[in-house]
């Protein structure tokens, strides 16, 4: 179609054939009537958040259609949204409504079908729809061709929402029309017309769907929860939990120094590795550091452990806080073969002990604090100090070598660290060595329970999101189902 405006004389084409009564010159802005040729009234040219232009041609739903008209619609002083009046190659009418960069895509429906027994919960195609809110709205700006007169006056807008689908009643004077709107996401609005820059979308759309398909989210929850539950039944049945390692350690072979244990296999695929560790403290603290080495890669997982137990009174209440044993996983440890490297800690000295009598009734063994050796010869009644068993093991003085010959043994330094918790009364003296356990999981309850948790946690986060997203969808509406405050 070719036009030529009275008013400046400037062309005005389209590419599709049907008739027309007015239409808005591209050039000066004034509205034609088509019959007359004259020019009825100076419009303003829809510029801002405008992405769509007249002629501009895009495929919807596998149908190509034409932009014929650009009408930009104001509610009180600040409130715009856009309306793209659109055709396809059968001269069908569509519409893509945008406020706030929300879209929805509108099609024209027969009143009839619209059916309603109560005037705020009407029905279409099954659903029942409820009234949001009247919103009256005039035309702010106009550009392209129209098909029928444009009419400047108040126009009504009555909506009814379900989801993400609409029916709006447009009444204007006594005319009265009703669309179907359905929300389109603007990704397929720019994919559709090759848009370069969208608009930015602000708050919630009166037909905008919830971030998350909540039935879709349980079914995928439901298969995966099933899945979790058959693979969690074949671990169990087809495995079985294996101690792999478990040694009592003394605190006085890994002083300042680290211990290797023997190798062992851990078989299956990955599992967590359940270590317990154990030392007597009395109002005192342990630490254990462990190290975890792969002997075929040389990976290594490192952890560090307290132990900790104190009690006491106060107040005339006894109180008591911390345990003598630690429970811990080394998660995710694939099969293989390991070792570990151990040390280990703990407040307090060596164990003090006095008067240690030899069998022979000639010596006796005495530790001080610093762990001190004192060595008396009862019959001659001399003593003589060494700075700690092994220094008396390596001395050849007189009074050591009576004391090996008298305790019948070379290994002096393990016999006092054998028997100095026994005569020792200091409790944290006493505390000689820390136990450890180590238990290869394949069956593992923890992380089956965890899962399911974790995906519980999400659905109910995502099903009170999905309300208090409702909540502010209906928030403008003056017939909102939620409470307000």
């Amino acid at each position: 179609m070719h036009y030529v405006c009275p008013a400046c004389e400037s062309e005005n084409t389209l590419d599709l054939t049907f008739p027309i009564e007015e239409y808005v010159c591209k050039t000066c802005s004034h509205l034609i009537d088509v019959a007359g040729n004259k020019k009825i009234r100076h419009l303003k040219v829809p510029t801002e958040n405008v992405v769509l232009v007249v002629g501009q041609k895009g495929k919807i739903e596998g149908v190509e259609y034409t932009v014929i008209a650009i009408v930009v619609k104001k509610y009180g002083n600040s409130i715009f949204w856009r309306e793209y009046s659109l055709k396809d190659s059968m001269g069908n009418d569509v519409f893509l409504s945008e406020s706030d960069g929300h879209w929805v895509f509108i099609t024209s429906m027969h009143p009839d079908d619209f059916k309603s027994k109560n005037s705020k919960l009407p029905t279409y195609l099954g659903r029942t729809y409820r009234w949001y809110e009247n919103t009256p709205c005039s035309i702010d700006a106009a550009a392209g061709f129209f098909d029928e007169h444009v009419d400047f006056s108040i126009a009504t807008y009555k909506e009814y929402v379900n989801g993400t689908r609409m029916i709006s009643q447009e009444k204007t004077g006594k005319k009265s029309q009703f669309f179907y709107g359905v929300h389109i996401s603007k990704h397929d609005v720019k994919r559709a017309f090759r848009i370069a820059h969208m608009p930015y979308y602000t708050g919630i759309g009166i037909v905008q769907p919830y971030y998350f398909n909540i039935r879709q989210m349980v079914n995928i929850f439901c298969v995966a929860a099933l899945t979790i539950c058959l693979l969690q039944l074949y671990v169990y049945t087809s495995r079985t939990n294996e101690t792999v390692f478990e040694e009592t350690i003394n605190f006085a072979d890994v002083q300042d120094k680290e211990m290797v244990s023997k190798s062992f296999t851990l078989s299956g695929g990955s599992a967590p590795l359940k270590v317990n560790a154990f030392s007597g403290v009395d109002n005192s603290w342990a630490n254990i550091q462990l190290s975890l080495v792969n002997e075929k890669t040389n990976e290594i997982i490192y952890t560090s452990k307290d132990i900790e137990q104190y009690h006491g009174y106060e107040g005339g209440e006894s109180w008591s806080e911390g345990s003598q044993s630690e429970e811990f996983n080394l998660c995710g440890v694939s099969s293989g073969q390991y070792h570990f490297i151990i040390s280990a800690e703990k407040e307090g000295t060596l164990p003090t002990f006095s008067n240690l009598q030899s069998p022979d009734s000639k010596v006796t063994i005495s530790r001080d604090k610093l762990g001190t050796i004192e060595i008396t010869d009862l019959f001659k009644g001399q003593s003589a100090t060494f700075a700690d068993g092994k220094t008396l093991e390596k001395d050849t003085s007189e009074v050591a070598r009576l004391a090996k010959a008298s305790f019948g043994t070379q290994k002096l330094d393990s016999l006092i660290n054998a028997e100095a918790p026994k005569l020792s009364t200091d409790p944290i003296s006493s505390n000689t060595y820390v136990q450890l356990k180590a238990t290869w999981l394949p069956v593992s309850f923890w992380n089956f329970g965890f899962i399911l948790f974790i995906m519980l946690t999400l659905f109910v986060a995502m099903w009170i999101g999905r309300h208090l997203f409702n909540v502010n969808k209906w928030k403008n509406s003056s017939n909102t189902p939620y409470a307000t405050s």
